[in-house]
């Protein structure tokens, strides 16, 4: 690839405005593509670059939470998205929240007056080739057409994702292990994989009652009810009958106690979402419920009464790539190098882990259009433990995240109490990121 000092970013959300900026101000000169206001996805109304299209909340700003400490390391590394959110915040209690258009104005404004950023109103219909320098595809969740035909073609049919199905998962600390037992449906020669919820008869029709009553985050007027059969969201199984859940997710059959030799009449099972068994995914749970709803009825299944939740539940129109086999630690596409994906298209959820995914990809873009080799953050970093899904989760049942700390390495050596557990990782992440922040570059010395 030719050290043209050149990189072309396609798409004008967070995570392409965040990837032009900190390409930008390490020296290259950056063509940034927006097909608005030619034309609009389903979800977006404003021309402006970087559109919050749903919430305009950026979650917690706690430092000492998963998603306040990814903002304050963001900020270490010269955010650009996080510096306009700032200046834009509206009052939010701890969350970060913002004023919708003054934030995308502010943030256009930006992009628009860097005088090595150009903005081309144009829409993108096949990936660019990476001889006259490296390549940011941050075209968004929504992707689809001619450049999605060709993103399929250049990942594989099988790698490319167009509906995204997520289960809760909770916190291994936090599971009642008296009542949950490990196994493996027919397995009878070792402990099994799976930790089991059990429910008899009246805990399971109590809890299918209840489940029945949720409330459920209405559909966007872009979204298509028709959902899948293979991913339906619970609730919507739940509807279709008291039984239906036990000969589905729920079903017993294969699980009988391996100390007791009880038979339940339903179970819920876990699956280990890491190599380090600090979180477990609710299988088969997916849904549509309200994150509110979500910890209060889950909850109720036994076993999960103090389940502490580092990822909630959602189902909806997401084009995503499945990230452990086709990205590697820089976020560039394997065997294509100079090729980055970025954004929710690489396999994270949330507008924050979007740009900070964009902020990775600019940078070693900006890095690899004068020669020097792109580098990946610390693991025990929020962006590095982002980079630590993507990269090491299992490929057959990837799916996007926020930033959570059970995607984080285990914290060693002494014990260390629930409460300060948020705490000691922020001092230690932003430790680390300070010492890398001189590797990777902030790029503050071409501020406009």
């Amino acid at each position: 690839m030719a050290q043209t000092g050149e990189v072309t970013v396609i798409g004008g959300g967070l995570a392409g405005c965040e990837a032009a900026w900190q390409a930008a101000q390490r020296g290259a000169r950056v063509a940034l593509f927006e097909m608005k206001p030619h034309r609009f996805s389903p979800a977006h109304e404003m021309a402006q670059l970087g559109e919050l299209v749903c919430s305009n909340s950026l979650r917690s700003n706690a430092v000492d939470s998963a998603a306040g400490l990814l903002k304050e390391e963001m900020r270490l590394l010269d955010s650009l998205v996080m510096r306009v959110a700032d200046q834009t915040a509206v009052p939010a209690g701890t969350a970060l929240a913002v004023d919708r258009q003054q934030f995308a104005s502010r943030l256009t404004e930006a992009i628009d007056s860097h005088p090595l950023i150009t903005v081309r109103r144009e829409e993108v219909v096949r990936i660019p080739e990476t001889t006259c320098g490296p390549v940011i595809l941050a075209a968004g969740p929504l992707l689809s057409g001619p450049l999605a035909d060709h993103l399929r073609t250049l990942t594989g049919e099988a790698h490319l994702a167009f509906y995204d199905a997520i289960a809760p998962i909770v916190e291994a600390d936090s599971l009642d292990l008296g009542v949950i037992y490990r196994k493996s449906r027919w397995d009878e020669g070792g402990p099994g994989d799976y930790l089991n919820c059990p429910l008899d008869r009246e805990q399971y029709e109590r809890f299918v009652d209840t489940l029945g009553a949720g409330r459920t985050v209405p559909l966007h007027s872009f979204e298509d009810p028709k959902y899948f059969e293979g991913c339906l969201p619970i609730e919507v199984m739940c509807a279709r009958g008291m039984d239906t859940l036990r000969f589905g997710p729920m079903k017993p059959v294969g699980l009988a106690h391996p100390l007791t030799g009880a038979m339940p009449h339903a179970v819920v099972q876990l699956r280990a979402e890491n190599r380090d068994g600090t979180a477990y995914n609710l299988v088969g749970f997916q849904t549509k419920l309200t994150y509110p709803e979500q910890q209060r009825i889950f909850r109720t299944i036994p076993g999960l009464e103090r389940a502490v939740f580092l990822r909630l539940g959602s189902i909806h129109r997401n084009t995503f790539v499945c990230a452990p086999r086709v990205l590697d630690a820089t976020l560039q596409v394997l065997g294509r190098p100079g090729l980055f994906i970025a954004g929710q298209l690489s396999g994270v959820e949330g507008y924050i882990e979007s740009a900070a995914m964009g902020l990775l990809a600019g940078g070693n873009a900006g890095r690899l259009a004068f020669g020097r080799e792109p580098t990946r953050p610390p693991p025990d970093t929020a962006h590095g433990a982002l980079i630590r899904h993507l990269t090491a989760s299992d490929p057959a049942h990837f799916q996007p995240s926020n930033v959570n700390f059970g995607l984080f390495p285990p914290l060693t050596g002494r014990k260390i109490p629930r409460r300060m557990r948020g705490h000691v990782r922020s001092e230690q992440a932003l430790t680390q990121m300070r010492q890398w922040r001189g590797c990777f570059g902030s790029g503050t010395t071409l501020l406009p």
